[in-house]
């Protein structure tokens, strides 16, 4: 009977977005993925008798967390299955470029019928959330058919969590649906017992964000990306990643300003969210009247070869802004940064991840509004490994500062490289507790009587 109510709850709530959703699709020509799958639980019908874990990542930045623990998973059981799923359409493209030879699949809507049609033909022995996704049918069918699900890189700022006071009965249920609770830092801890979360199933493993991060700026990848972009010699690099708007006319706006005391200074915009693109372009191209390249008018990055003739930057023009319209790129890109401001801080966002630039040791610089990274930002600040700016022209000056100062810049950079290195070793925790899980319901499986029959027979 509940799980009817909330499929009425989910059908109702359906019915309402899709006004919205068909605007999406034929008006705005944007995908909204594969219905089949989110609807119906269609999905690929896995088959063989090897283990396998299902892992949820909601959108991009929880799928980059995934190719390290998937690898470490394979190295502990190579004839493990691995499915990853993903929400957003674009967390799903990115899995599929990064995962080629897994399963990879929307998240069904919570409907009972796409999530039982789901876990009966991918089979899981356990499904992984990365962060937090939690949903009760999907919870509900799960305990049902007797599939642990793990919560792994748990974090949950104090915003969500004064949302989640509001309905805490819920949100304890979920939670004491969870067989393992790994979380980012005490911190977190803390907060996921506060909504009910069993105190005996949360462990502090710390963040996979910072495992598998590049940390040589000298690293092949980015090497091509600076070969592809025409980018010749070592002129000064300001780079704005993970920007949302206004941000990235603040961005602009600042290398106008250094650029009267730095001529060659070259600017790479990032927007965190690719249908924004198109609008960043003609923000530099038609209203600030600027030279643009875009990286998805140049050959692939990926592919490992040099174009023949690439478009290259003249030194004695004033440069192009350089925007990097791709997904799973901008990682790479951080490494040819000496001054990187991190996106969605000086917007209500709330930030987003400053790790990969920290990881190469770039002058850190992002806004004051930073509540969902606050434990990152806290120990940067700490160690004097970042800085706050307040506004686009504020930025300009931090970014003069740093180039007129490139031995104070690096030695603050250096901070916040080594930040980074000393908080690795998630990976490994996490992947303890997931083969844990999975041992321990191999060995549940094993004392079933109609097992044991079946290895007597």
């Amino acid at each position: 009977m509940v799980s009817w109510l909330l499929n009425l709850v989910w059908m109702s709530l359906l019915t309402a977005l899709s006004p919205w959703l068909v605007y999406r699709r034929f008006v705005q020509r944007k995908s909204i993925g594969d219905w089949g799958q989110k609807l119906l639980g269609r999905f690929p019908v896995r088959t063989g008798a090897a283990r396998c874990v299902w892992l949820h990542a909601v959108s991009v930045g929880e799928v980059l967390q995934l190719p390290q623990i998937v690898a470490e998973l394979k190295r502990r059981d190579p004839s493990m299955d691995v499915v990853i799923s993903a929400t957003t359409t674009t967390g799903f493209g990115v899995a599929r470029q990064k995962f080629p030879n897994a399963i990879v699949v929307y998240w069904p809507l919570d409907f009972s019928w796409a999530v039982s049609a789901a876990f009966s033909r991918l089979r899981p022995n356990l499904v992984v959330l990365v962060e937090l996704e939690l949903w009760p049918n999907f919870l509900r069918v799960a305990r049902q058919r007797q599939i642990p699900v793990a919560l792994v890189n748990g974090r949950i700022t104090e915003r969500s969590v004064r949302g989640y006071r509001r309905i805490r009965p819920v949100i304890r249920w979920m939670l004491s649906r969870l067989e393992w609770i790994a979380v980012q830092n005490a911190v977190y801890a803390r907060r996921f017992e506060e909504l009910g979360g069993p105190t005996e199933r949360i462990q502090i493993t710390g963040s996979v964000k910072f495992d598998g991060v590049e940390t040589e700026r000298d690293n092949p990848r980015t090497g091509r990306f600076r070969e592809l972009l025409g980018i010749q010699g070592h002129p000064p690099i300001f780079l704005a990643g993970s920007t949302h708007a206004p941000e990235e006319r603040f961005a602009v706006v600042a290398w106008q300003a250094a650029q009267k005391v730095f001529p060659n200074l070259r600017l790479v915009l990032a927007p965190r969210h690719a249908e924004r693109f198109d609008e960043v372009a003609r923000l530099v191209r038609e209203e600030l009247g600027l030279a643009l390249i875009r990286r998805s008018a140049l050959p692939d990055a990926n592919s490992g070869t040099t174009p023949e003739s690439p478009d290259k930057i003249d030194d004695s023009k004033v440069p192009a802004v350089i925007l990097l319209d791709s997904l799973g790129e901008l990682s790479a890109c951080w490494g040819l940064a000496d001054v990187a401001f991190v996106g969605g801080s000086l917007t209500d966002r709330g930030g987003q991840s400053m790790i990969e630039p920290a990881a190469f040791g770039a002058a850190l610089l992002f806004g004051p509004n930073t509540w969902n990274f606050a434990d990152m930002v806290s120990s940067l600040l700490e160690r004097q490994a970042a800085e706050v700016v307040t506004d686009g022209m504020d930025l300009a000056r931090r970014i003069v500062e740093c180039l007129k100062d490139p031995t104070a810049a690096a030695e603050r950079g250096s901070r916040a490289r080594e930040l980074v290195l000393e908080s690795q070793g998630a990976t490994s925790r996490t992947v303890s507790g997931i083969m844990k899980i999975l041992d321990e319901g191999k060995d549940a499986e094993s004392e079933k009587p109609e097992t044991r029959r079946r290895v007597a027979a």
